[in-house]
């Protein structure tokens, strides 16, 4: 388990302390919660490979650092978009990595980044969302029920958040007004992970503590429909955590999540109805295409699934303990980071090693993005980049 932070923190909503928020995320669960052990599983240490494909960093930039939280570099119309705590906000052009803008929020950051091009939002200390135009002027700000870790959502008009409490807010994304709210139950203890939101069909898929994948109505927050990838089991509270992890994937019909100490599965879009189905550990969350879904389980093997069917073709076990990120399709790659900023590229096809750099020297926590031709990580110290396959 990364042990970026190894405490349990309680928040309140309204009045009543909710949750217990644990502060994991990779190998270990006690090993996270007990700082002063030893780790009882050494990260495998990288081997010497030949390389089937040529890497070339396209542009590397710094946005500053992300401390214990996690953001995650966002691509849409034709720039990228990453924020840190430090409330650097940025744009940058997706081809040369040039900025389009860069500003400062004016307080300190916890989630981001979310945007469509025209509105680009993120969260700040105490819940307070804040939306910026394409310019990065400021457009609105709003109070939300309590912190946010999670990056938002934005499209259709609408910026969804969700927070500690898992309290779902729907903000219209021009006026920063409240269209809707929901409420879920949360459950007495959750990782202190960055589940996510993927909006498609005027639906929101919301990632839930407790294993539980949620569809909204994006006119008034309803419940679609809401199905169990999580599979709590045991007799401690420790035992039962099943957090929905990463961002779902969305393709075609199809939506795919994983879950921590859970299952693996992709549902249709319209009813939640069952594609397939496997038993999986992952905190990271998984990456799709159009013919596999990829995911890092919590022991760091990666593996590769068949989306239609969900049988599993292959795993590489090389990665073991490294702290994996989430994968992401790349032409004919699968990349993945880890925690000492290595990026690494699997095979489609066999999960072989192709290729492998390095960044800066710290952690990939953060979801990959694929965006035209580059694939983009971003660091725990801030660092940007681009990566190519020649």
């Amino acid at each position: 388990m990364r042990n970026t932070v190894k405490k349990a923190a309680k928040f309140s909503a309204t009045g009543m302390m909710l949750t217990a928020v644990v502060m994991l995320s990779g190998c270990s669960l006690y090993s996270s919660l007990f700082a002063g052990k030893k780790e009882s599983n050494p990260p495998t240490p990288l081997t010497d490979f030949k390389s089937t494909e040529t890497l070339k960093t396209v542009w590397s930039r710094s946005v500053g650092k992300s401390d214990s939280f996690v953001f995650s570099p966002a691509f849409a119309a034709g720039s990228i978009y990453a924020a840190a705590a430090n409330g650097n906000v940025v744009r940058l052009d997706v081809a040369t990595g040039a900025e389009v803008w860069r500003i400062n929020a004016g307080m300190s950051l916890t989630a981001g980044v979310g945007s469509d091009g025209n509105t680009t939002v993120v969260v700040g200390e105490k819940g307070v969302v804040l939306a910026f135009d394409s310019n990065g002027k400021e457009r609105w700000r709003a109070q939300g029920p309590s912190v946010v870790l999670s990056a938002p959502a934005v499209g259709q008009e609408l910026v969804v958040v969700r927070s500690m409490d898992n309290h779902i807010t729907a903000y219209d994304a021009s006026t920063g007004e409240r269209r809707w709210s929901a409420v879920r139950a949360a459950p007495a203890l959750t990782l202190r992970t960055a589940p996510g939101i993927a909006m498609a069909a005027q639906t929101a898929f919301v990632a839930l503590p407790g294993g539980k994948l949620s569809a909204l109505a994006l006119n008034n927050g309803g419940a679609r429909w809401e199905i169990p990838v999580g599979d709590p089991r045991g007799t401690t509270e420790l035992e039962r955590i099943s957090d929905v992890s990463g961002m779902p994937a969305l393709i075609g019909r199809d939506i795919c999540a994983v879950a921590y100490q859970g299952r693996i599965g992709c549902f249709d879009v319209a009813n939640g109805a069952l594609r397939w189905i496997k038993d999986f550990s992952s905190d990271v969350g998984l990456g799709i295409d159009e013919r596999f879904v990829f995911a890092a389980d919590e022991k760091g093997a990666v593996v590769e699934f068949a989306r239609d069917t969900g049988a599993a073709l292959w795993r590489n076990n090389k990665l073991a303990y490294r702290q994996l990120s989430a994968p992401v399709s790349f032409r004919n790659t699968v990349a993945v980071g880890d925690y000492q900023g290595y990026v690494h590229f699997l095979s489609r096809e066999d999960g072989a090693f192709a290729a492998r750099t390095a960044t800066d020297g710290s952690a990939i926590v953060a979801n990959p993005v694929a965006a035209d031709n580059i694939v983009v990580f971003q660091t725990q110290a801030g660092t940007v980049v681009a990566l190519a396959v020649q």
